[in-house]
């Protein structure tokens, strides 16, 4: 049996994204709707690379950006910011913003995957910790 996927919060997310969804509501109901759509096709099997959606965004450093696609009404374009680690089934869910603060996100965003890369990578040997 494989294990599922998991969600987890940066540390960070929760009070970003409650002011976010307190200006944006449909924006981000919709893309907590395609994150739920992302998770189930990871639960399916399918490896992070090979999920193509018009949603989904692909940002450095195997980044992924959920957009609001999909919601009604005339949305504003806004990015929900993932990581899928491979290594444990966990998507680091990081950051959300609009599309004014899209490189400021990412590279907060590549800061804060730069030490869990490092755990898979790292070890004195080369070997996955």
């Amino acid at each position: 049996m494989t294990s599922e996927w998991k969600l987890e919060l940066s540390p960070f997310f929760e009070s970003r994204f409650k002011r976010f969804q307190k200006k944006h509501p449909p924006e981000a109901q919709a893309m907590l709707n395609n994150l739920d759509t992302y998770l189930i096709t990871l639960n399916d099997g399918v490896n992070p690379i090979n999920i193509k959606a018009g949603f989904i965004h692909h940002e450095p450093d195997g980044i992924k950006a959920i957009d609001q696609k999909g919601g009604k009404g005339k949305l504003m374009q806004s990015r929900l910011y993932i990581y899928p680690d491979t290594s444990t089934k966990l998507v680091h869910v990081i950051s959300v913003g609009d599309k004014t603060d899209q490189q400021g996100d990412i590279n907060e965003c590549r800061g804060y995957i730069k030490p869990l890369k490092g755990k898979i990578r790292g070890g004195e040997n080369g070997e996955k910790i």
